[in-house]
């Protein structure tokens, strides 16, 4: 019984971080559009986590580093908890 424990926690653990990161990882479509409009943000991190979130479920980011959030309706329409734009 332990020795299927021990079998199962180490199994756990060399596959949970591989999964982390190929769901962290993001497509290159989105990528490549969030890193141009968060190029000018204050705080880029932050601008490219909210555009990377988006962008995956909008499969759209709009042009340009502001605005023109018409190109792109369901990027422009989510909102945070707060009622506020969601995306960068």
């Amino acid at each position: 019984m332990k020795l299927i424990l021990a079998t199962l926690l180490l199994v756990t653990l060399v596959v949970t971080p591989s999964f982390i990161q190929t769901t962290m990882a993001g497509s290159s479509f989105c990528d490549s559009k969030c890193k141009q409009r968060c190029s000018k943000a204050g705080l880029a991190d932050r601008c490219l986590k909210y555009c990377g979130i988006c962008c995956e479920q909008c499969k759209c980011v709009p042009s340009g580093t502001y605005g023109n959030k018409h190109e792109c309706p369901c990027y422009r329409d989510k909102k945070n908890s707060k009622g506020k734009p969601k995306c960068p």
